[in-house]
């Protein structure tokens, strides 16, 4: 018998505003994977990424997971995070406590999006704060994005018209 091969959906984590980001209820949907941090100059892309969150919350949910991973370019506790994604982006789509994206302490979602023998499709590096990771309804890891590639470039928003 074959082990359970894992899925985005196997993954739950602590959101920044104390409750729990469970992937399983995003079945059916795309997700846009983000890591995010308030320093940053692609801070700014939080307005094109609740902009497409607004756009196609019908079909996408956004999980932002800031991180001071590059640059140490995020604050240090998950209030601060909260209150400055709220004050200048008006951020509605989830976002998790501050994890790392890489290194020994990687958060397991980034584990499995990341590499190609966990997600089955690509192998990934991350190379700074606002990559992106889009998948689709079924779950299945579609495409990475690196930091320059915009919310609402083409590259990303052809999937979900």
């Amino acid at each position: 018998m074959h082990g359970h091969k894992k899925s985005i959906y196997d993954f739950k984590i602590e959101s920044l505003d104390g409750g729990k980001i469970d992937f399983s209820k995003f079945k059916g949907k795309y997700i846009l994977v983000v890591n995010t941090a308030s320093h940053c100059g692609f801070t700014p892309q939080y307005k094109g990424l609740e902009q497409l969150y607004k756009d196609y919350g019908n079909k996408l949910v956004i999980v932002g997971f800031p991180s001071a991973d590059f640059a140490d370019q995020e604050f240090h506790d998950n209030d601060s995070i909260s209150a400055f994604c709220q004050k200048n982006y008006g951020v509605t789509f989830p976002l998790t406590t501050r994890v790392d994206v890489k290194g020994k302490n990687i958060t397991p979602v980034f584990a499995y999006l990341t590499q190609k023998s966990e997600n089955g499709v690509l192998d990934a590096t991350i190379s700074w704060n606002f990559n992106k990771f889009l998948i689709d309804p079924k779950g299945n890891l579609l495409q990475h994005f690196d930091s320059k590639v915009t919310p609402e470039s083409d590259e990303i928003v052809h999937y979900l018209k």
